[in-house]
Protein backbone atom coordinates (compact mmCIF):
# COMPACT_ATOMS: atom_id res chain seq x y z
CA UNK A 1 0.00 0.00 0.00
CA UNK A 2 1.55 3.62 -0.89
CA UNK A 3 0.54 4.15 2.70
CA UNK A 4 3.41 2.14 4.29
CA UNK A 5 5.53 3.69 1.76
CA UNK A 6 8.33 6.01 2.41
CA UNK A 7 9.74 8.31 0.42
CA UNK A 8 12.89 10.47 1.23
CA UNK A 9 13.06 14.41 0.88
CA UNK A 10 15.86 16.61 1.63
CA UNK A 11 17.09 14.76 4.09
CA UNK A 12 14.05 13.39 5.62
CA UNK A 13 11.73 9.95 5.47
CA UNK A 14 8.01 11.14 4.90
CA UNK A 15 5.09 9.38 3.93
CA UNK A 16 4.07 8.54 0.34
CA UNK A 17 0.66 10.85 0.85
CA UNK A 18 2.78 13.54 2.04
CA UNK A 19 5.12 14.24 -0.77
CA UNK A 20 3.76 17.14 -2.50
CA UNK A 21 4.14 20.59 -3.56
CA UNK A 22 2.02 23.55 -4.01
CA UNK A 23 0.20 24.11 -7.60
CA UNK A 24 2.25 27.35 -7.76
CA UNK A 25 5.46 25.61 -7.70
CA UNK A 26 8.09 26.53 -9.97
CA UNK A 27 8.68 23.06 -10.86
CA UNK A 28 4.63 22.15 -11.42
CA UNK A 29 3.72 25.23 -12.75
CA UNK A 30 6.71 26.37 -15.04
CA UNK A 31 7.85 22.98 -15.58
CA UNK A 32 11.20 23.08 -14.77
CA UNK A 33 11.78 20.09 -12.55
CA UNK A 34 14.37 16.98 -13.45
CA UNK A 35 14.27 13.50 -12.53
CA UNK A 36 16.23 10.47 -12.97
CA UNK A 37 15.22 6.85 -12.80
CA UNK A 38 17.03 3.30 -12.40
CA UNK A 39 16.12 0.00 -11.77
CA UNK A 40 17.22 -2.14 -8.46
CA UNK A 41 17.75 -5.27 -9.01
CA UNK A 42 17.65 -8.58 -6.08
CA UNK A 43 20.80 -10.62 -5.52
CA UNK A 44 22.17 -12.94 -2.81
CA UNK A 45 24.08 -10.40 -1.41
CA UNK A 46 20.81 -8.08 -1.59
CA UNK A 47 19.39 -5.29 -3.49
CA UNK A 48 21.76 -3.98 -6.14
CA UNK A 49 21.60 -0.70 -7.97
CA UNK A 50 22.06 -0.63 -12.47
CA UNK A 51 25.12 1.69 -13.04
CA UNK A 52 24.06 4.12 -10.19
CA UNK A 53 27.05 6.22 -10.33
CA UNK A 54 26.01 7.17 -13.77
CA UNK A 55 22.57 8.14 -13.41
CA UNK A 56 23.74 10.28 -10.65
CA UNK A 57 26.33 11.92 -13.29
CA UNK A 58 23.69 12.49 -15.37
CA UNK A 59 21.54 14.37 -12.84
CA UNK A 60 24.20 16.51 -12.15
CA UNK A 61 24.41 17.42 -15.77
CA UNK A 62 20.98 17.86 -16.04
CA UNK A 63 21.36 20.79 -13.52
CA UNK A 64 24.39 21.83 -15.25
CA UNK A 65 22.49 21.73 -18.51
CA UNK A 66 19.82 23.70 -17.26
CA UNK A 67 21.78 26.05 -14.70
CA UNK A 68 20.07 24.89 -11.58
CA UNK A 69 22.09 24.04 -8.54
CA UNK A 70 21.74 20.81 -6.64
CA UNK A 71 21.42 21.30 -2.67
CA UNK A 72 23.46 17.30 -2.09
CA UNK A 73 26.36 15.59 -3.76
CA UNK A 74 26.23 12.41 -5.18
CA UNK A 75 27.34 11.06 -2.26
CA UNK A 76 25.13 12.31 -0.20
CA UNK A 77 22.66 10.78 -3.01
CA UNK A 78 24.00 7.22 -2.51
CA UNK A 79 23.20 7.42 0.69
CA UNK A 80 19.88 8.96 0.53
CA UNK A 81 19.25 6.16 -2.02
CA UNK A 82 20.47 3.59 0.14
CA UNK A 83 18.46 4.54 3.48
CA UNK A 84 14.81 4.58 0.79
CA UNK A 85 15.71 1.37 -0.47
CA UNK A 86 16.26 -0.36 3.29
CA UNK A 87 13.04 1.86 5.11
CA UNK A 88 10.96 0.43 2.26
CA UNK A 89 12.33 -3.12 2.19
CA UNK A 90 12.88 -2.87 -1.25
CA UNK A 91 14.40 -6.29 -3.23
CA UNK A 92 13.62 -5.39 -7.13
CA UNK A 93 12.07 -2.28 -8.27
CA UNK A 94 12.89 1.32 -9.17
CA UNK A 95 14.76 4.37 -7.75
CA UNK A 96 13.21 7.58 -9.69
CA UNK A 97 15.04 10.64 -8.47
CA UNK A 98 13.14 14.12 -8.40
CA UNK A 99 14.77 17.76 -8.65
CA UNK A 100 12.86 20.59 -8.51
CA UNK A 101 12.06 23.96 -7.01
CA UNK A 102 9.03 23.30 -4.95
CA UNK A 103 8.72 27.03 -3.79
CA UNK A 104 5.64 28.76 -5.99
CA UNK A 105 6.62 31.02 -8.31
CA UNK A 106 3.40 33.37 -9.31
CA UNK A 107 6.14 35.97 -10.77
CA UNK A 108 9.47 34.79 -11.16
CA UNK A 109 10.68 33.02 -13.78
CA UNK A 110 14.66 31.85 -12.40
CA UNK A 111 15.08 30.83 -8.88
CA UNK A 112 18.24 31.59 -7.19
CA UNK A 113 17.20 28.78 -4.28
CA UNK A 114 19.19 24.88 -4.87
CA UNK A 115 16.81 22.47 -5.69
CA UNK A 116 14.38 20.49 -3.69
CA UNK A 117 15.51 16.63 -3.84
CA UNK A 118 12.41 13.48 -3.24
CA UNK A 119 13.73 10.15 -3.87
CA UNK A 120 11.10 7.25 -4.44
CA UNK A 121 11.10 3.78 -5.00
CA UNK A 122 8.73 1.76 -6.34
CA UNK A 123 8.44 -2.11 -6.61
CA UNK A 124 8.59 -4.35 -9.80
CA UNK A 125 9.12 -7.84 -10.42
CA UNK A 126 10.92 -7.27 -14.20
CA UNK A 127 11.62 -5.25 -16.37
CA UNK A 128 9.22 -2.46 -17.04
CA UNK A 129 7.38 -2.19 -20.04
CA UNK A 130 9.04 -5.85 -21.99
CA UNK A 131 6.79 -9.01 -22.37
CA UNK A 132 9.02 -11.08 -23.83
CA UNK A 133 6.41 -13.49 -25.36
CA UNK A 134 4.63 -10.58 -27.51
CA UNK A 135 6.45 -8.43 -30.17
CA UNK A 136 6.47 -4.49 -30.06
CA UNK A 137 4.34 -2.67 -33.26
CA UNK A 138 5.87 0.82 -33.65
CA UNK A 139 5.30 3.68 -36.05
CA UNK A 140 6.76 6.77 -37.13
CA UNK A 141 4.70 9.86 -35.34
CA UNK A 142 4.09 12.17 -36.98
CA UNK A 143 5.75 14.91 -34.18
CA UNK A 144 9.45 15.60 -34.40
CA UNK A 145 11.96 15.62 -31.52
CA UNK A 146 12.55 18.58 -30.03
CA UNK A 147 15.48 20.60 -31.19
CA UNK A 148 18.73 20.71 -29.22
CA UNK A 149 18.89 24.46 -30.08
CA UNK A 150 15.75 24.91 -28.46
CA UNK A 151 15.81 23.29 -25.20
CA UNK A 152 18.90 20.46 -23.70
CA UNK A 153 17.67 17.89 -25.17
CA UNK A 154 20.74 16.05 -22.68
CA UNK A 155 18.75 17.15 -19.46
CA UNK A 156 16.13 14.62 -18.12
CA UNK A 157 14.23 17.72 -17.78
CA UNK A 158 10.02 16.73 -17.01
CA UNK A 159 9.43 19.66 -19.45
CA UNK A 160 11.15 17.63 -22.19
CA UNK A 161 8.73 14.72 -21.86
CA UNK A 162 5.90 16.74 -23.57
CA UNK A 163 7.14 15.56 -26.78
CA UNK A 164 7.48 12.00 -25.81
CA UNK A 165 4.12 12.14 -24.47
CA UNK A 166 2.85 13.74 -27.84
CA UNK A 167 4.80 10.91 -29.90
CA UNK A 168 3.15 7.72 -27.90
CA UNK A 169 -0.36 9.30 -28.25
CA UNK A 170 -0.23 9.16 -31.55
CA UNK A 171 1.09 5.64 -31.92
CA UNK A 172 -1.74 4.21 -29.54
CA UNK A 173 -4.35 6.18 -31.55
CA UNK A 174 -3.17 4.54 -34.75
CA UNK A 175 -3.12 1.31 -33.54
CA UNK A 176 0.69 1.10 -32.45
CA UNK A 177 2.81 0.52 -29.18
CA UNK A 178 5.93 2.65 -29.04
CA UNK A 179 6.07 6.20 -31.65
CA UNK A 180 9.39 6.15 -33.33
CA UNK A 181 10.69 10.13 -33.91
CA UNK A 182 12.77 11.91 -36.28
CA UNK A 183 14.49 14.90 -35.82
CA UNK A 184 14.13 18.46 -37.53
CA UNK A 185 16.32 17.11 -39.79
CA UNK A 186 14.84 14.68 -41.37
CA UNK A 187 17.58 11.82 -39.42
CA UNK A 188 15.75 9.29 -36.54
CA UNK A 189 16.28 9.99 -33.15
CA UNK A 190 14.40 8.08 -30.38
CA UNK A 191 11.55 7.19 -28.83
CA UNK A 192 9.44 8.36 -26.26
CA UNK A 193 11.29 7.01 -23.37
CA UNK A 194 13.18 4.44 -25.41
CA UNK A 195 16.43 4.15 -27.36
CA UNK A 196 16.64 3.16 -30.92
CA UNK A 197 18.71 0.46 -32.54
CA UNK A 198 18.45 -1.39 -35.89
CA UNK A 199 20.65 -4.06 -36.73
CA UNK A 200 21.65 -4.48 -40.60
CA UNK A 201 24.27 -6.78 -42.04
CA UNK A 202 25.01 -8.07 -38.13
CA UNK A 203 25.94 -4.39 -37.21
CA UNK A 204 23.88 -2.90 -34.61
CA UNK A 205 23.48 0.80 -35.42
CA UNK A 206 22.08 3.78 -33.47
CA UNK A 207 21.80 7.67 -33.81
CA UNK A 208 24.54 9.81 -32.43
CA UNK A 209 24.22 11.69 -29.41
CA UNK A 210 23.39 15.58 -29.83
CA UNK A 211 19.81 15.42 -30.81
CA UNK A 212 18.62 12.59 -28.27
CA UNK A 213 18.89 11.79 -24.15
CA UNK A 214 22.58 10.11 -23.10
CA UNK A 215 20.72 6.86 -22.43
CA UNK A 216 22.61 4.79 -19.96
CA UNK A 217 20.70 2.00 -21.73
CA UNK A 218 21.87 2.86 -24.98
CA UNK A 219 25.51 3.07 -23.28
CA UNK A 220 25.71 0.16 -21.55
CA UNK A 221 24.37 -1.77 -24.80
CA UNK A 222 27.32 0.05 -26.91
CA UNK A 223 29.87 -1.16 -24.51
CA UNK A 224 28.26 -4.75 -24.17
CA UNK A 225 27.67 -5.33 -27.92
CA UNK A 226 31.64 -5.24 -28.75
CA UNK A 227 32.39 -7.84 -25.50
CA UNK A 228 30.47 -10.74 -27.93
CA UNK A 229 31.46 -9.54 -31.42
CA UNK A 230 28.42 -7.90 -32.33
CA UNK A 231 30.36 -4.47 -34.30
CA UNK A 232 28.43 -0.80 -33.31
CA UNK A 233 28.24 2.31 -35.19
CA UNK A 234 26.79 5.55 -34.40
CA UNK A 235 25.43 7.10 -37.48
CA UNK A 236 22.38 9.12 -39.01
CA UNK A 237 19.91 6.60 -40.05
CA UNK A 238 16.80 8.15 -42.31
CA UNK A 239 13.11 6.08 -41.86
CA UNK A 240 13.65 4.69 -44.96
CA UNK A 241 16.41 2.68 -43.13
CA UNK A 242 13.60 0.69 -40.85
CA UNK A 243 12.05 -0.83 -43.72
CA UNK A 244 15.28 -2.26 -44.92
CA UNK A 245 16.91 -3.38 -41.15
CA UNK A 246 17.24 -7.04 -40.27
CA UNK A 247 15.74 -6.22 -36.63
CA UNK A 248 14.74 -2.95 -34.77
Amino acid sequence: MTDERKVWLNGDLIPWEKATVPLLSHGFSRGSAMFDVFMVYDSPEGPKAFRMDQHLKRLQRSADLLGMEMAYSAEEIVQAVKTTVKANRLKQGIVKMLAYWGEEALIDLVLQSKLDLAIFTIPHGGVPGVDKAKPISACITKWRKIHPLSVPVAAKACSNYLNGYLARKDAISRGFDVGLMAGTDGFMAEGSIESFFLVKDGVLKTPHLGPILSSITRMSLLEAAPTIDIPVAQEALTPEALYTADEI
